[in-house]
């Protein structure tokens, strides 16, 4: 293992300094992506390893920086992710080599593909780190390099204010995880997470609770949990699509990697049981608000970016199950909920990515985001249109899908509440998971008008019309997180035992084989008698019936003369006009959730002269207010603003004003130590 670590970070490192050697743009592009590419096949083979490995695996660097040492350490959590972040980071890397064309001659691709390996080499160190003033250098990194690959394509309008709010929200969570880590620290005398988790005294309850909000809202920052991810439809679109796979697919998840270290591994999953309420609570209202706000978005990106809130909610309920029960001692039932959240996690890295994928991908043949002005793509982008109906469907949760698979597993650990002692938790569970099925049903209808206004019906625009397949390359990519959706979903058999490697030590106890069944063919929640499923048999069954059909019809069909004519539009001619377009899809479901959505509408009509009641021209616009921004984060900043206003008479250019601040600062100083 110590050798393909070195293999990774040798990779990694290369791919970052070798682009920045050559002045070829080509010659970048293959330096580049290629190191990125053999690091992530290292990573992969690293993380499997580590599932594993009889034990951690500990490499230890100290420095001379007092708390500071260069630990790191590879444990089944760890290795998981470094897996996860692995395998998306290989798709990214082999489609970055065509997609990266997009930005020759307006940004030095070279560095782009420099910052790629340096922000994949964050991640993977964030995840294996073992020391908490490391882990936080490494965090920093992280978060300054995404941010300077948000900001990219800075010329484009909107980028920088994009990329300045995600910097600012990022910081915030920062210094929320630092405060997290100074309780840690003050009780374990070092910054060491071997110290974290072995201190000479357990933390007080009061300072445990006050650890459990500061992580819960420091790394829920970055994992965009509500009321903290309005960043998330901001910096995602504004981002290169790769780099958008990556900060949706697994750079969020680094987060959901922290929360469980702090409250299964330092906190040792000993807590009271409105914690793990407390996060089952914050997924269910990201889970529904997530995917209600993506439902309402035009712009394909953005449209993405929500259901990224969204999926973050849906692993925090299989946590927060999993916390609960752990409270009340049911810990089968606690590693079934914490196993739901991390299938999930690599699900929604997978399908995520695949699907930020594919929308670059559009962006490249069409030049716009818009979805109203698609249409008619999958004549034209034939791959690309099956690729991205393969991440619709997984993320819809349909079955026999990966995303299937790990939404059933959450279902199934909020509906076996019923073993729970108290009858408020034995109802809370259920809603949750009646939330989960609302959520579930619109992510449905999101992505029935995002796959069928992007790649159905006519071309609605001169940029649809025109749009051709993407490079090799980039189909490559998207057919590797394609591929491995199949698989996640119709091999649960292979997937739960080594999730089951990660749950194992954060629970206490191992639990594949009972939710595994007749040799792995079925999956059920801990009892087969509760309810179980098998996702092969499904999809055997529905390939079988669409089969079966198809004979059927031919049978019948036998002799029977073809006819071929056009589709009938009242006599006449269909044109683009007569389409459902994205606005009119999501009418019914804004009328209904009015309430929330808030919208502003519009309708302006202009009449013939001749008559009242014919229309010459009319104009629709509805506006949806972002209640988080409007009613939350804006008081906060017009406050922040008016105490800046008047504290700038401190600031009037005068130097010697300037000394004397600092005197009298020194002297204050000096009285206080004294």
């Amino acid at each position: 293992m110590t050798t393909l670590l070195t293999v990774l970070l040798a990779c990694y490192l290369l791919g970052g300094v070798l682009p920045l050697c050559t002045s070829r743009p080509s010659l970048q592009t293959i330096l580049a992506h290629s190191g990125a590419a053999a690091a992530g096949v290292a990573g992969i083979a690293l993380g499997l390893l580590g599932l594993f490995a009889a034990q951690p695996l500990t490499l230890s660097v100290p420095s001379n920086i007092p708390s500071l040492t260069f630990a790191l350490r590879l444990d089944p959590l760890a290795a998981f992710f470094v897996l996860t972040i692995s395998l998306v980071g290989l798709a990214a890397s082999i489609y970055a080599y065509g997609y990266v064309r997009e930005f020759t001659g307006r940004v030095s691709v070279g560095l782009l593909g420099s910052l790629l390996n340096g922000f994949l080499l964050s991640m993977t160190l964030v995840v294996l780190a073992d020391n908490g003033f490391f882990f936080l250098i490494l965090w920093e990194a992280m978060s300054l390099l995404s941010y300077v690959l948000v900001v990219t394509d800075h010329e484009r309008p909107g980028v920088r204010e994009a990329g300045l709010f995600y910097l600012i929200m990022t910081h915030v969570g920062t210094a929320f995880i630092i405060l997290t880590f100074v309780i840690f620290s003050q009780e374990a005398g070092s910054f060491s997470f071997d110290d974290f988790r072995h201190p000479d005294q357990r933390l007080p309850e009061g300072l445990r609770s006050i650890a459990f909000f500061t992580a819960l809202i420091g790394f829920g920052a970055k994992a965009g949990i509500v009321p903290l991810h309005v960043w998330l439809p901001y910096a995602h679109p504004a981002a290169p699509s790769h780099i958008s796979a990556l900060m949706s697919g697994v750079m969020i998840k680094t987060a959901v990697y922290a929360l469980i270290r702090v409250y299964f591994d330092f906190l040792e999953g000993v807590f009271p049981w409105w914690w793990g309420f407390t996060v089952l609570s914050v997924g269910a209202l990201s889970a529904l608000l997530g995917v209600m706000y993506a439902l309402m978005e035009h712009d394909l990106k953005s449209l993405l970016a929500f259901h990224s809130v969204e999926n973050i909610g849906i692993i925090l309920l299989g946590i927060g199950a999993g916390m609960i029960f752990h409270t009340y001692g049911l810990h089968e039932l606690a590693a079934l909920g914490l196993l739901a959240g991390l299938y999930h996690t690599i699900n929604h890295a997978t399908f995520k990515a695949l699907l930020f994928l594919g929308a670059g991908a559009v962006q490249f043949a069409t030049h716009t985001r818009d979805i109203e002005e698609y249409g008619g793509l999958l004549r034209r982008m034939p791959w690309t249109g099956l690729f991205f109906l393969i991440g619709a469907v997984s993320i819809a949760a349909l079955p026999p899908t990966n995303g299937f698979v790990s939404e059933w597993l959450v279902f199934q650990s909020l509906f076996l509440s019923v073993q729970l002692p108290t009858l408020f938790l034995k109802l809370m569970l259920p809603i949750a998971a009646a939330i989960l099925a609302l959520t579930g049903a619109l992510a449905l209808a999101c992505f029935a008008k995002a796959f069928g206004m992007s790649f159905l019906a006519q071309p609605r625009s001169a940029h649809a019309r025109q749009a051709v397949e993407v490079p090799l390359s980039m189909r490559i990519g998207m057919g590797l997180l394609a591929g491995s959706c199949v698989v996640l979903g119709l091999a649960p058999m292979l997937i739960v035992p080594l999730l089951d490697r990660v749950t194992g030590p954060l629970t206490g106890v191992a639990i594949s084989e009972k939710v595994l069944a007749l040799d792995g063919w079925v999956v059920a929640p801990v009892t087969v008698e509760f309810s179980s499923i098998s996702t092969p048999v499904l999809a055997a069954l529905l390939v079988g019936g669409g089969l079966v059909g198809l004979l059927i019809a031919r049978w019948l069909g036998k002799g029977l003369p073809v006819r071929y004519s056009r589709t009938w539009g009242c006599g006449l001619p269909l044109t683009p006009r007569m389409e459902y377009t994205a606005t009119g899809f999501v009418q019914p479901i804004k009328q209904v959730f009015e309430t929330i959505y808030q919208p502003t509408v519009k309708l302006e009509r202009e009449f013939l002269e001749q008559s009242k009641y014919f229309i010459r021209h009319q104009r629709f616009e509805f506006h949806i207010e972002p209640i988080f921004e409007t009613y939350m984060y804006r008081p906060v900043v017009t406050k922040l603003l008016a105490v800046a206003e008047r504290l700038r008479v401190i600031q009037v250019g005068s130097l010697h004003l300037y000394l004397t601040y600092i005197f009298v600062t020194l002297v204050l100083l000096l009285l206080w130590a004294g």
